[in-house]
């Protein structure tokens, strides 16, 4: 059975396709079809999509009704194959690939469009003038070309893997976009009211936010903004107190009068301007929030959103994210889900027994290492991980290598790796850049901007940063990988369902679905986890357990 089929747009809005060989090559004629929809309804049913990008073409199918089960999205494949080949940066998209094939200038890619709040949406529409002209042969080759290139891969199996989840990232993506989270209007009005209490004439800030700033102003005997830190930074400073910051953890230092009332202000502010009415108004319609999710959107591969703020959403706003009537929410958090990857990919025979249990992995830790110090071993297992290599730090990183010899010695080499400025991978194949990228610093929790002044010896090019960034990096990206595979397992188990993704970040995802469906999809969640361990690593005794909710309101999930 031809069960892989290429797709290419024409300029006149017809379309082309046809059935592919194993290698990529064309394996009958090639159809031309009126449109999309039609091109797609034609082929037969368990058809997987070749085309240029999932982004382009899946929300057009997903608005006449018709529902993808596999891709392969050319544009995410490249930047994948790119990073591989050690060439992260350069133009990914169909075009460029066809002009480095041919020897022609490469085209850049061109900029991402930003979101349109509300719509469905800025990044899942037809990309028109954005996307450069390519034939359909040229699709055809760049194809071909990029099979051969899996091939040349070191390995080549998991490669493809990492390809074909993320090519179903896009599906997933582009499915939640469409489904949209469920979300309260008028509950989160009522939130907004309850917190920042009435708002003025004139469009000024509530009155909660008022009453504070009025009280930080007294505590200084001036006129202050809290708003903003230079103000707020030159105040401390006229009373004789020196700050780097206005972050919480640098103002509960200082005893002030302002101290309590600043960091109340700021709590607040951050929900007025980034979940307030504003922000409901623009994103909230039709009782959905739909954010425009972008898989791979980090350098480790975790997603990230074109705006909206999906993956920021205070606990306290989470009281209006409500099931619609008769169904619910369940919500799904992987537990401790970094050290078992590390387990897994680590091969370390102790850690994987440690991994193997469901319950909690730093209370067994603890009772092999550290004299049954829970605390101490978490700190440890997350400090060899993180590269918190100094002070108890090393001394409780020197008892979780003796205890576990290859996971600690595998992070060690991937820092190693790092700091000589050698590729590093993930246990798939993703690839971190060999030169340090400014969104590295967030990822890897390195010194932001405004700390830097007082971080000895920082620079962004220093090997031991770089390091420290790959140590996390084969945890957290293998980690990101994984948690792909769980998102397409779990997409194929409750197709025939009514249940809709409709929310993940990281560690986490969540399904709206018929409240009589809920115990099903509770259940697929724990085989799409385990399903997704045995892909990605093999055959190990690692587990991967959830901690699973079913609840009509998000709030009271955790």
């Amino acid at each position: 059975m031809r069960d892989r089929w290429a797709l290419g747009e024409m300029g006149d809005g017809g379309v082309q396709t046809v059935p592919l060989t194993p290698t990529g090559r064309p394996d009958g004629p090639v159809r031309t079809s009126p449109d999309l929809a039609t091109a797609v309804r034609e082929a037969p049913a368990a058809t997987r999509w070749v085309w240029r990008s999932t982004a382009a073409v899946y929300p057009r199918l997903l608005a006449e009704g018709i529902r993808i089960e596999r891709c392969y999205d050319i544009e995410d494949a490249e930047l994948l194959l790119l990073g591989h080949e050690g060439r992260s940066g350069e133009p990914r998209s169909a075009a460029a690939a066809w002009a480095r094939l041919t020897g022609a200038p490469v085209p850049p890619d061109p900029p991402q469009r930003p979101a349109e709040p509300g719509n469905q949406s800025s990044l899942f529409e037809d990309l028109g003038p954005r996307a450069a002209p390519l034939g359909f042969d040229a699709l055809l080759e760049v194809y071909a070309d990029q099979l051969r290139r899996h091939d040349a891969t070191a390995r080549p199996d998991r490669m493809r893997l990492l390809t074909a989840a993320e090519s179903a990232g896009f599906l997933v993506a582009a499915e939640m976009n469409r489904a949209g989270l469920p979300w309260r209007a008028d509950v989160h009005r009522a939130l907004l009211t309850d917190l920042l209490g009435d708002r003025y004439a004139g469009r000024g800030e509530p009155r909660r936010l008022a009453e504070l700033a009025d009280e930080v102003s007294r505590a200084f005997g001036r006129r202050v903004r809290p708003d903003l830190p230079a103000d707020v930074i030159k105040a401390f400073a006229g009373a004789g107190i020196k700050l780097r910051s206005t972050r919480r953890w640098e103002l509960q230092e200082v005893d002030h009068p302002a101290v309590e009332p600043l960091i109340a202000y700021k709590k607040l502010y951050r929900i007025y301007t980034a979940h307030g009415w504003s922000w409901l108004q623009d994103w909230v319609h039709d009782g959905r929030f739909r954010p425009e999710y972008v898989p791979g959107g980090t350098v480790t591969g975790r997603w990230t959103t074109n705006g909206g703020g999906a993956l920021q959403i205070p606990k306290v706003i989470r009281r209006a994210v409500v099931a619609d009537p008769g169904w619910r929410l369940v919500v799904a958090d992987a537990d401790q889900m970094e050290p078992r990857v590390l387990a897994a990919i680590s091969r370390d025979p102790g850690l994987m027994e440690v991994a193997g249990h469901p319950g909690d992995l730093y209370k067994a830790v603890s009772d092999r290492a550290f004299a049954g110090d829970r605390e101490m071993a978490k700190l440890a297992v997350l400090g060899a991980v993180y590269g918190q290599t100094s002070g108890d730090g090393l001394k409780n990183l020197a008892a979780l290598r003796r205890r576990f010899p290859l996971a600690v010695g595998y992070v060690d080499e991937a820092a190693k790796a790092g700091e000589e400025g050698r590729l590093v991978r993930t246990h798939l194949g993703r690839t971190c850049p060999p030169a340090h990228r400014p969104d590295e610093d967030d990822e890897a929790g390195l010194p932001q901007d405004e700390d830097r002044d007082r971080t000895p010896g920082y620079a962004s090019s220093d090997a031991r940063a770089r390091g420290r960034f790959t140590r996390n990096f084969v945890v957290q990206g293998s980690a990101a990988d994984w948690a792909l595979l769980v998102l397409a397992a779990l997409r194929q188990a409750v197709a025939g369902l009514r249940a809709e993704l409709v929310f993940f970040q990281h560690d986490e995802v969540m399904l709206h679905c018929p409240a009589e469906e809920a115990p099903r999809v509770a259940a697929a969640i724990g085989e799409a986890a385990d399903l997704a361990g045995r892909l990605a690593f093999g055959d190990t005794p690692v587990r991967f357990p959830f901690t699973t909710a079913v609840v009509e309101c998000y709030a009271d999930a955790k």
